[in-house]
């Protein structure tokens, strides 16, 4: 299958999934995981309609600059702290905020350049020692330390759930991850006034094993990899 064939499939497939739902499908975004991928591949997929492309390393996202179409670019690996200023400015947003400390690193840099970068919590959904994130329980006073940050604005949380998922398949991650969510939003919101394009309104989970999944159960932004390019080459 070509990629735009692949792509076209997986539109299908959260279509599908968001409808069984009750949701409406046009509110999932579409990002393709270009990690290790050819400026061509990453073409193809720009034209075949994916919502943005991310990228998990910095210095691949800097040898690709200027080769993604004008769709919006997000950083969805580790970000180091010695990384942020190669970062900041150049994304749309950066999916993996892991603490109020890398937040204010990625806010003082953001300040220098006189602008605001957007952000997602990560939220380390599955509690386990070797991920980073904020855990569940610190997760709200973690938000909203960061909404306090002037060089950042928070527009939401992600997660990535444990490779082996639960006992329902992962989708208990995705019910808590969801849950957060929807938790924090209101008092967000209920804090202040807050401008429709600054709303706390991205939920990003699910990946090419579980997009559908996540679809269904609240996503609203899936990154999607091997099901659009194929199984990765090593790197």
């Amino acid at each position: 299958m070509s990629v735009a064939e692949r792509v076209a499939v997986v539109r299908e497939e959260i279509r599908l999934a968001a409808l069984s739902a009750g949701r409406d499908p046009g509110e999932i975004k579409l990002l393709a995981a270009v990690k290790t991928q050819s400026v061509d591949r990453i073409s193809q997929a720009v034209a075949a309609g994916v919502d943005a492309v991310g990228e998990n390393r910095v210095q691949e996202m800097l040898s690709k600059l200027g080769s993604y179409g004008g769709t919006e670019l997000h950083f969805i690996g580790k970000l180091q702290k010695n990384k942020v200023k190669q970062v900041v400015g150049r994304v749309s947003l950066i999916h993996s905020v892991e603490s109020v400390a890398q937040a204010e690193v990625i806010s003082r840099f953001a300040e220098t350049q006189n602008i605001v970068q957007d952000v997602l919590a990560q939220v380390n959904i599955g509690r386990e020692a070797s991920k980073s994130g904020f855990l569940p329980s610190e997760l709200e006073r973690g938000v909203f330390a960061m909404r306090g940050l002037r060089g950042l604005r928070v527009r939401g949380i992600m997660c990535i759930p444990p490779l082996l998922g639960g006992e329902n398949g992962g989708e208990e991650y995705f019910l808590e991850t969801r849950n957060l969510f929807v938790d924090i939003r209101p008092k967000i919101i209920d804090n202040g006034s807050i401008r429709s394009e600054e709303a706390f309104s991205v939920l990003s989970m699910g990946m090419s094993g579980d997009f559908a999944k996540a679809a269904a159960l609240g996503s609203t932004l899936v990154r999607v990899g091997s099901a659009i390019f194929g199984p990765r080459a090593s790197a």
